[in-house]
Order: structure tokens, then C-alpha cells, then sequence
């Protein structure tokens, strides 16, 4: 297993020969207008993916699969809804099936507790995509977990450390865990996905999942940076994969 980190949240998953396309932000640069409500007003993605057309095009006719972890732009935006083949599996949480059927895809899976795909079982889990009644406002979100064999993927999906991440960690003890940084967050409120504080709480988790770090650098409202999430890893005497965007990362 090994997986593609191209930005935000947008990873490509290679599994035993299968492809899978996780959260497609696929629009260029400044494509997007601002997170409203936030502390600048820098249009989205700030940043160009890492793949010149050709690449892009070869990566979309490799797909086997499709998972969106919930539909909030920054991870299935409109050029995704309209470049990407109608007619693979997409694995979605039950709230999001009938928009994302009216949006042309054919084989729409809802995941309302486990599928089994390819013999890689897919099991939704639960977040809190923020605190109080911001936090409210941005759900519904879920994560995934991707198991085959003795291999365990945590995908956590737009969540801060709460007890639901716990949870998923105690229950499946992944080997690697995803979870979504950067500290978003509006002009109130507390941040919507994991501080370093959050992500520090996840690697120390006695699971000891092995941790990515993505969600930094490319949303307006992102105000974590890749470079201070490392030094706070670091200080705490931990170790984090947080990788730039379009490394590959190695798994098993």
C-alpha cells in the first residue's frame, strides 16, 4: 500500500493493485471563492495541484474508486463533480447518496455502517467537525476505515480529537491514520479540524497508530502550517508523517 498526497485532503490510495481516490479537490488554483468569515480572503485552493494535465488525465482513467468522506468543497469541489468518470464505485456517508447521484454518478455506495469492495472492507466512522453550535452547523462528517487482511487504513475525515476518534482507534487499532490538521477556523468559534495539540493526542493514543498529517497549506482558513506542526511534533519528542504535496508515502 502506498498513498499519493496530492492536496488538502486529496490522496490517491494504490491497494494491491486497485486505486482508490480519496476527497477530489481537483479545480486550479484560486478556482474557489474564500472560506467566508475568516481572517483574510484568499480565494481557493491556494495552491495548483501537483500534476500537469497529462498526469491528471492518466489519473483519472486509473481510478477503481471513489471515497468522499463528506461534501464540503474543499474536498469534492465542481471540477471533481465534473471531470471524474460517472460510473465507478464512490463510497460516500448515507446524507450525501442523493446529491451526489444527481450530480451523474451512477454507483453511488452509501456506507451506513460496513461494505466489503474488492475484499477491502469500508466502515464509516464518526467525527465532530468542530465544537458547540459551529460544530453543528458543519456536520454531517464521517471518516472511513479501510481494512484488508492485516493491513488497517484510518481515514478520520474533518474531525478535532473527540471521543468518536478515540473510539475508531481503540476499536480497529490501525496501522496508519489520516487525520485532517490545519486548525480551520472562523472569525469565532474553535478550530473545525485537529490542532497540533489534537494531532499530538492522536500519535500518543495508546493504539500508536502511525500518523499523516494533511489539510494544511491550500484553505484559506487553514492557519496551521505543515513547518509548525512539525516543531510541535518534534518538541514533544514524536514523530509525524506530514507530507508536502505530491509526495508518495509507503505504507506495507
Amino acid at each position: 500500500m502506498r498513498i499519493h498526497y496530492l492536496r488538502n485532503t486529496t490522496l490517491l490510495i494504490e491497494w494491491n493493485n486497485k486505486n482508490i481516490l480519496v476527497d477530489p479537490m481537483l479545480g486550479v488554483k484560486d478556482s474557489l471563492d474564500p472560506v467566508p468569515n475568516a481572517a483574510n480572503s484568499i480565494r481557493n485552493p491556494m495552491t495548483e495541484l501537483p500534476l500537469d494535465d497529462a498526469a491528471l488525465k492518466e489519473l483519472l482513467s486509473s481510478l477503481d474508486a471513489i471515497l468522499v468522506t463528506h461534501r464540503h468543497r474543499d474536498h469534492w469541489d465542481v471540477t471533481a463533480q465534473a471531470i471524474l468518470p460517472k460510473s465507478i464505485p464512490l463510497f460516500c456517508q448515507p446524507e450525501d447518496e442523493s446529491t451526489i447521484r444527481e450530480q451523474a454518478f451512477t454507483q453511488v455506495i452509501p456506507v451506513v455502517t460496513t461494505v466489503t469492495w474488492e475484499n477491502i472492507s469500508i466502515t464509516r466512522t464518526g467525527g465532530q467537525h468542530g465544537t458547540g453550535e459551529i460544530g453543528k452547523m458543519m456536520a454531517p462528517v464521517s471518516g472511513f476505515v479501510l481494512k484488508e487482511g492485516n493491513s488497517t487504513l484510518y481515514i478520520a475525515g474533518d474531525t478535532i480529537w473527540c471521543e468518536e476518534v478515540a473510539t475508531a482507534l481503540d476499536t480497529f487499532r490501525p496501522d496508519y491514520v489520516v487525520v485532517n490538521a490545519g486548525a480551520a477556523q472562523f472569525l469565532q468559534g474553535d478550530p473545525i479540524t485537529m490542532t497540533a495539540g489534537d494531532v499530538i493526542k492522536t500519535i500518543r493514543h495508546p493504539a500508536q497508530p502511525k500518523v499523516i498529517a494533511v489539510h494544511m497549506g491550500a484553505i484559506n482558513h487553514c492557519y496551521l502550517s505543515r513547518e509548525a506542526l512539525r516543531a510541535a511534533v518534534a518538541a514533544e519528542k514524536l514523530t509525524a508523517i506530514v507530507p508536502e504535496q505530491g509526495e508518495w508515502i509507503q505504507l506495507v
